[in-house]
């Protein structure tokens, strides 16, 4: 499944974006709310999908030659079932306890939002500015527009974990087309349920899936790699 590079920088940023709507809507009761994801409240999701998108920010900024020629081995839908590189053998409860944990130091949840926006408006402006190319993401390599949606896929599904509770508006719908899309992909077939049925049935996001995703393009040498720190 290849998505184009404008295509998946755009589900990308209207994801973003109504992610970042919902959450600034958010008061300190709401944050304290139960989310989808076991073990975390909605404040604790925003705290992971803020480490998620530093991680991508680091990777999207960082310099580099891009790598010659066309070729990449994973899509937007086999990047979920070929992991990029050693899968570690830990258990995601590590980050569930460390997310609860970076939560719980802020001196009120909305403080949580307020640190995520920074982030978000710095993440816009480099995948903005990102070249259409190629990847590399553990030593395997993605085309530009393929990386763009797995991540596309990821702020949609969490969008959706925050709804355990609370109603919200819905994921972007580029982003949601996306997800589903890509599930779809996976299964080998279309999804008989609606667009929800997206964030529990690909097994490709929340706690569902633990990889460090850190793209970099070589530059007399590899960028450096972060450890693990978010199960999508």
């Amino acid at each position: 499944m290849h998505v184009d590079h404008d295509g998946g920088r755009s589900a990308f940023l209207d994801g973003l974006k109504a992610l970042r709507g919902v959450a600034e809507g958010l008061d300190d009761d709401q944050l304290l709310a139960p989310s989808r994801c076991r073990g975390w409240t909605v404040g604790d999701v925003l705290v992971h999908v803020h480490l998620g998108l530093q991680q991508m920010l680091l990777g999207v900024v960082s310099p580099g030659e891009a790598i010659p020629g066309d070729a990449a081995d994973l899509d937007a839908a086999t990047y979920w079932s070929d992991p990029a590189g050693p899968q570690p053998a830990a258990s995601p409860v590590g980050h569930v306890r460390f997310v609860r944990a970076m939560g719980g130091a802020y001196r009120r949840p909305t403080g949580i939002v307020e640190h995520l926006g920074p982030t978000a408006d710095a993440l816009a402006a480099a995948v903005g500015a990102l070249p259409e190319g190629v990847v590399t993401i553990q030593d395997r390599t993605m085309h530009t527009g393929d990386f763009l949606a797995t991540w596309a896929l990821e702020v949609a599904v969490h969008h959706m974990d925050l709804g355990a509770e609370l109603t919200l508006d819905p994921p972007a719908p580029a982003a949601v087309a996306l997800a589903r899309a890509t599930v779809e992909e996976l299964a080998g077939g279309r999804l008989p349920w609606d667009d929800e049925a997206v964030g529990s049935s690909s097994g490709a996001a929340g706690s569902r899936r633990t990889t460090s995703r850190w793209p970099r393009r070589p530059a007399g040498g590899p960028a450096p790699r972060p450890g693990v720190i978010s199960p999508f």
